[in-house]
């Protein structure tokens, strides 16, 4: 076989191994037998909300079993034609089959990435917490580009976006904001994103033209639905009221409506200012909270199964993963996965899926590579 159409082979092999990996094929085939004996059962109905737990497991599996089934069958189909018009030479058979596999590697990478979903919370609308690191307005204004960068993630992706809370930076960009992103598997793209992200350029604020490195933190945590149970003791927490700052009608600045809540015992504090009314502030932090909670329960169970991998191993200044060079050469470099961009001005722009799809593989591979970070 030619060798074009044996690198699709092995890209479209190495995504089938990674479906049925992520999916625990034997186990998800037994489970899915079972939710179908379920289903076909009567008394299922009596409880109106288990019943639509089944189904949605139920769906989740067997469409990932069927497209895993369709490729394994769509890619045996194809190799066997190809191999057939190369033992006829019959060279524009043999290309209409190169040019299938091309296109069953793609679908076969996107069917890897939504199989990889499968987590508690993945489904899940999002928070999306960014706040600039040490060095003023240069990092401030990175943090407001990281900002536009996942506004525009959400939205090329056909997701809502809405601006939580906002804190303006002092001369450009922003000090810290938080975006709620509505869509589904909204939580399980964006996760692989949280930790820090380095920004290597020329300071358009240096008036002596001199590279500046800047970092932002990013930080996020699942929407909680009242599915899960979070339990929340209000004697835990410390609510603060303040002035909201920023864009906004009659009301910003004129009354205290922004409201900021700390949770004692975790140090976890969450704030909301994009509502008028302070009741409304109040029960968005309060929901933000429940998300933060939850996502730092999720992070200790993944750090029981395998610290070497658990989500907050990279966060914290110094450990980045993922630097973003736009001057004097244009790269940017995931640190976890080695994946790269020679088009910043695109990843900024919200062309993140490609990082994304690596990070999330990793997770289930366990898989680490020793990548060197960018001057």
């Amino acid at each position: 076989m030619r060798a074009e159409a044996q690198a699709h082979v092995n890209q479209i092999q190495a995504a089938l191994a990674l479906l049925r990996r992520s999916l625990d094929w034997d186990r998800a085939l037994r489970r899915l037998d079972e939710l179908n004996a379920r289903v076909e059962d009567p008394t299922l109905w009596n409880d109106a909300k288990a019943a639509q737990d089944v189904m949605r497991e139920r769906r989740r599996l067997d469409e990932a079993i069927g497209a895993t089934r369709a490729i394994e069958s769509e890619l045996n189909d194809t190799v066997e034609l190809i191999e057939m018009a190369e033992a006829e030479g019959d060279d524009e058979m043999a290309n209409d089959g190169t040019a299938a596999l091309a296109a069953l590697a793609e679908r076969s990478e996107k069917d890897k990435v939504v199989a990889l979903l499968s987590g508690e919370a993945d489904a899940n609308d999002t928070y999306v917490e960014i706040n600039s690191g040490a060095g003023g307005t240069e990092s401030q204004d990175w943090a407001g580009m990281l900002l536009r960068m996942y506004t525009r993630w959400a939205e090329r992706t056909g997701m809502k976006v809405e601006l939580v809370d906002y804190h303006a930076g002092e001369q450009a960009g922003i000090k810290s904001a938080t975006l709620l992103i509505k869509g589904e598997n909204a939580y399980g793209y964006a996760k692989t994103e949280s930790g820090v992200h380095r920004l290597v350029r020329i300071s358009p604020y240096d008036s002596a033209a001199r590279r500046h490195t800047s970092f932002s933190s990013v930080w996020v945590y699942p929407v909680i639905d009242d599915n899960i149970d979070i339990e929340i003791n209000e004697s835990e927490l410390r609510i603060d009221t303040y002035r909201a700052s920023g864009a906004g009608g009659q009301h910003i600045n004129t009354t205290d409506s922004a409201v900021r809540i700390t949770h004692l015992p975790t140090g976890i504090v969450v704030q909301c200012q994009n509502q008028r009314s302070q009741h409304k502030n109040k029960a968005e932090a309060y929901n933000q909270l429940r998300a933060r909670l939850y996502e730092r329960e999720l992070a200790e169970r993944e750090a029981v199964a395998d610290a070497q991998n658990a989500t907050k191993t990279d966060i914290g200044w110094g450990h980045q993963i993922r630097s973003y060079v736009l001057q004097p050469y244009q790269l940017v470099k995931d640190l976890r996965t080695g994946v790269t961009s020679t088009a910043p001005s695109d990843v900024l722009d919200g062309a993140l899926d490609s990082f994304m799809a690596a990070a999330l593989s990793q997770r289930v591979t366990g898989e680490t590579v020793q990548v060197e970070d960018v001057d």
